[in-house]
Parts: structure tokens; C-alpha cells; sequence
């Protein structure tokens, strides 16, 4: 029975803090290049090779040595003679002398002498490339000394291109496949047990029962599923324990192999509420019962024992409740221990639109909707009821409104902050 252990009634921050400070990064995987994506660097990217990797053209043009060219007009061009045609992927036969230019396209390599590039436009185009007789008029002179990419300008060999803690995106992936990387080194990311319990619960293929009228389906199973995977992590779903400490038991134990462990439901002070109790029957560190928020008060957390030491999220089993606990802790504990070092959702300042009332003791998280106004406010809208059982007040939400324990209530017009739910973009420090 959870009354065996004294309600701990920490603060929303005290909580976040002990979950965090209980969290550990993973160890490290080797993952080829693009199914590096999204995925935090463990090691240090260094160039092998500069790059470019030759002085190259910035331009489609002609490249010259710009003493042949100052002082071109359209009434007064300077003409050249072209001694190569140089297009992407190959190289010059030649260096430039006084006198002469090569056409180039963007990216070519330019040869010895030149140091600028007119870009075609203030040319007349060039007559008989290709022959012995090739000419190019230079119409305009102000490429001249310009559009010449100097080897190294970009990365010089032996240079740190990556560092470690590096979340990869497809920037990252461009300068890794540049300088040859074909894998990387990654935090892994956490496997993720999920567990619900209830004899009323039912997952989807069950949903006969659920128009018979005899049982209602586990949104917090999929609800949670989808949080891990919108953020990043490898959900593994142990299905419904019924509402007795062997069929917990039993599926607790297929968390094995697991980083962490969440369980949705039976964690109050109810006949049928036997979590907390198995939980220390499989030797569970519980670092904290009880926070003093509103929705998700029933919350705890603590290192599994008998499953390695592994987090434990102990979630309530009213769908916003858990979905709420879900953005406030368990995302960024999870976040943390794949390496992330910006883990905590943003928060906005906004205009209340409407009144929220609440007794004082919790700090309260009622779900809101964000609009811009004209004069640029952000401006927040309850979603409608805010019950903890109206799971479709949380999936109409932007964000949470955050109304202080020692207040409980908020007025329409008050400015408070927000936090805005669904993982991105991330920040390094809480704004809550």
C-alpha cells in the first residue's frame, strides 16, 4: 500500500532537480553517418584534409589576373585570350599568363596566377571557346581580386570541426561526410519500458469491449509511447498489468534490458493501488513520493534495484496528469541521460486571457493555447476544462500555464509564463 510511505510533498523544482541529479548519461555506439541524426556527438570530429581542397572559382566566369583587367568598361573592355575551359570536377592544363584567362564554373579549381574571377555577366560571354582563337571581353572590372576561394578557407587539416555534445543535425552531417566520416560516435539513447495497470484498461485491439461498455482503452500506453518517440527515444510498450502485485510484478520484470522505466497509474493511496509496493518489493531506492502540483500530484521517482539500478517514473493515471508529468520531468531526465545538454522546454511570458481558479498549496499547470496579438503579445486561452481526466484539454494545448503554489488562482489579464509543450526548441536552463 503507498500509506506505508509518508507522502515526501516536494516542490515542482525540488522534483525536477532530484530527477535530473538521479539521471546519468548512457554510454556511447558507433552509428553510421545518417542514422547518426538527432543523436548527441561522443567524440571529437577532426579534419583530415582541408577544404576546399584547392584554391577554387566563386563564380561561373572567367579567371584572370586582375592587373589584365582594371579600368574595363563597357566602352573601354579589356580583352583577354582563353587558354582552357575548366568546368566542375576538373582541373586547369595551365597556369595563367599576362594577357590570358580560363573559363571556370562555380567550384572549379583556378590555376597558378590568377586572383579573381569576373563573373560572366560583365563579360560578352567569350567567342570561339575551344579554338586557338578564343577571346573573352571584360566589360567591368570590379571582380577583380574577387570570387577566389583559397584552399583551407573553410576548414584546414587537422582542425576540430565537431565537438563532443554536438546534437547532429543535417549541418553536422554536411561537415562530418565533408572531412570522410562515414559513422560516428553517439550517446545512445535510452529504451524506454512503459507500463500502465488497470483492470478497466484495454489496449486498441480490445476496443469491443469498450463499445460494450465494459472497459475504456489505455490512452496513457500510446499517449506515452508517442512522447518518447517525438522525442527521440525507444519506446518498449510491457502492455497492462491488472490491478494486483503479481501481475505487476510480472510486467515489471520485462523491463529488463531497459534504461528506464515508466508506470502509468496505480500509484495512490487506493485499495487497488500496488505499485509502490512492488516497487520496493524489487528493492526500489524512492527518492520522492508526492509533488505538490496540480495536475500530477501522485508522482514518484527512484532507482530500480532489482532491474540494475535503472530510473523509475511513477507516474498518476489520469491521462493529463501523466502527460503533464511527462513534459515537466520525465522528457528532460530522459533527454539528459542521452547526452542532451539543452533539455528543458521553453518558456514564454504571456497575457492570461482567462481566469483560472485554484486553491493555494499547488502550483498548477492548466493547459493553455498560445496566440500572437497585433501588438506582438503572446496571449494564452484555456483549452476548456481542466479536469486531470480530459485528455483533449492537453491535445488542444501549445503550453502549460504556470500558476505559483502560494497563488493557485490567476486573473485575466495578469502576465505569466508558459511553458510550450511538444520538446523543441530546447533550453539550458528551466524557465519555471
Amino acid at each position: 500500500m503507498a500509506g506505508e510511505r509518508a507522502a515526501d510533498w516536494i516542490s515542482a523544482a525540488e522534483a525536477r532537480d532530484a530527477i535530473l541529479a538521479g539521471v546519468a548519461r548512457l554510454d556511447a555506439e558507433r552509428r553510421p553517418l545518417l542514422d547518426a541524426l538527432g543523436y548527441v556527438l561522443a567524440e571529437e570530429v577532426v579534419s583530415t584534409v582541408d577544404l576546399p581542397p584547392w584554391d577554387n572559382s566563386g563564380m561561373d566566369g572567367f579567371a584572370v589576373r586582375a592587373e589584365d583587367v582594371r579600368g574595363a568598361t563597357p566602352e573601354a573592355p579589356r580583352v583577354l585570350r582563353v587558354v582552357d575551359d575548366v568546368p566542375a570536377g576538373h582541373f586547369p592544363s595551365r597556369a595563367v599568363a599576362r594577357g590570358e584567362a580560363i573559363r571556370v564554373m562555380t567550384g572549379a579549381p583556378v590555376p597558378d596566377g590568377v586572383d579573381g574571377v569576373i563573373r560572366v555577366e560583365h563579360t560578352d560571354g567569350g567567342t570561339d571557346i575551344g579554338t586557338a582563337d578564343a577571346r573573352v571581353a571584360i566589360r567591368r572590372d570590379e571582380d577583380a581580386g574577387r570570387n577566389v576561394r583559397p584552399r583551407g578557407e573553410d576548414v584546414r587539416r587537422g582542425q576540430s570541426v565537431l565537438a563532443p555534445g554536438t546534437v547532429i543535425r543535417a549541418g553536422s552531417v554536411a561537415v562530418a561526410s565533408s572531412v570522410g566520416r562515414s559513422a560516428l560516435s553517439v550517446i545512445r539513447r535510452p529504451r524506454v519500458a512503459v507500463l500502465t495497470s488497470g483492470d478497466e484498461l484495454v489496449l486498441l485491439d480490445g476496443f469491443a469491449e469498450v463499445e460494450a461498455g465494459r472497459r475504456i482503452v489505455s490512452s496513457n500506453t500510446y499517449a506515452l509511447a508517442a512522447q518518447l518517440a517525438e522525442a527521440e527515444m525507444e519506446p518498449r510498450v510491457l502492455g497492462i498489468a491488472r490491478d494486483t502485485p503479481a501481475s505487476l510484478r510480472e510486467h515489471v520484470e520485462r523491463a529488463r534490458g531497459c534504461d528506464a522505466l515508466i508506470t502509468s497509474a496505480g500509484i495512490s493511496v487506493g485499495e487497488h493501488d500496488h505499485v509502490l509496493r512492488v516497487m520496493r518489493e524489487m528493492e526500489t531506492e524512492i527518492a520522492f513520493w508526492r509533488v505538490r502540483i496540480r495536475p500530477g500530484s501522485a508522482m514518484a521517482f527512484g532507482h530500480v534495484g532489482g532491474l540494475g539500478g535503472i530510473p523509475w517514473f511513477g507516474l498518476p493515471g489520469n491521462p493529463v496528469s501523466t502527460l503533464v508529468c511527462f513534459e515537466l520531468f520525465v522528457r528532460p531526465a530522459l533527454l539528459r541521460m542521452a547526452g542532451h545538454t539543452r533539455v528543458f522546454p521553453p518558456a514564454a511570458r504571456v497575457v492570461v486571457r482567462d481566469e483560472h481558479r485554484g486553491k493555494p498549496g499547488l502550483a498548477q499547470f492548466p493547459r493553455v493555447l498560445l496566440h500572437r496579438l497585433q501588438d506582438g503579445t503572446l496571449a494564452a486561452r484555456l483549452t476548456g476544462s481542466q479536469s486531470s481526466g480530459v485528455a483533449s484539454s492537453m491535445a488542444a494545448a501549445d503550453a502549460l500555464l504556470v500558476v505559483p503554489g502560494d497563488r493557485g488562482s490567476i486573473a485575466a489579464g495578469e502576465v505569466a509564463t508558459a511553458v510550450v509543450i511538444g520538446g523543441a526548441p530546447l533550453e539550458a536552463e528551466p524557465g519555471w
